[in-house]
């Protein structure tokens, strides 16, 4: 449970090799040497970031196996993550995802259903695993890094950005279906992140980092936000993009 200063001390990271999920983690562990969970697909990775976290100050970090698209074992993994920690699950990092390819996906294959499965099937039921986790200790917040993708999707990247739609909208839904439980949902929508994800990719306006996305996620969880944007310029434009005639926003450029 956090403390009387809102410092937490355990944090569950599902997609424990997110470099924004690992950014927020790393800001999260100092004040009270927080135990922290990796739960990922990629061992020797999560292993390397669990030393780079002990040095940030977090007590202890534990390592453990998620498969987003392995929705049957979310209830078994949450339970698991709970277990190592020891105590109560005060933050729930849902970081995974998958950006695909567009051009390749609209051709043919099972890409496009690989990123719906992983975007939005594997956050809804890891989303509704963790809650019903944090109902039952009756406090804790998730964390879902959405984002600005999914708030009007673009021909560009429509596959993904339709199911970071979904994603975000669940979200919205499962906070306000939490109220009152002492349990809450913190949405974060970052614009184009410089990352490993995203290297090679033509910057979009706004590019930002994962240690500026870690900060304004921070700063939200200490203030009770429910959603935020990154940067916060974004939630303006956004206002714009959102009733722009569909003819003329097909045409914007990608």
């Amino acid at each position: 449970m956090r403390d009387a200063l809102g410092a937490v001390q355990s944090v569950l990271l599902l997609g424990g090799t997110s470099e924004i999920g690992l950014a927020i983690a790393g800001r999260l562990v100092g004040p009270r040497s927080a135990t922290v969970v990796l739960a990922g697909r990629d061992p020797s990775a999560m292993e390397a970031a669990a030393d780079r976290l002990e040095e940030q100050g977090a007590g202890r970090v534990e390592v453990i196996d998620f498969d987003a698209a392995a929705s049957a074992g979310h209830e078994d993994v949450i339970g698991e993550a709970a277990r190592l920690a020891g105590i109560d699950l005060d933050v729930v990092i849902v970081a995974f995802g998958v950006l695909g390819d567009q051009e390749a996906d609209e051709s043919g294959g099972d890409g496009a259903l690989q990123v719906a499965t992983t975007n939005y099937v594997g956050a809804v039921s890891a989303g509704l695993a963790a809650a019903r986790r944090l109902k039952q200790q009756g406090h804790g917040t998730i964390v879902a890094l959405s984002s600005v993708a999914g708030e009007r999707v673009r021909r560009a990247n429509f596959i993904y950005g339709s199911s970071k739609a979904g994603m975000d909208g669940f979200f919205q839904g499962l906070g306000d279906s939490l109220a009152g439980t002492g349990v809450s949902v913190l949405i974060v929508r970052p614009g184009f992140v410089r990352t490993k994800m995203t290297r090679g990719m033509a910057e979009a306006p706004f590019a930002t980092t994962a240690d500026a996305v870690a900060e304004a996620t921070v700063k939200g969880l200490h203030t009770g936000r429910q959603v935020i944007w990154v940067p916060g310029v974004l939630r303006y434009a956004f206002t714009v993009f959102r009733h722009l005639p569909r003819a003329l926003w097909r045409r914007m450029p990608a």
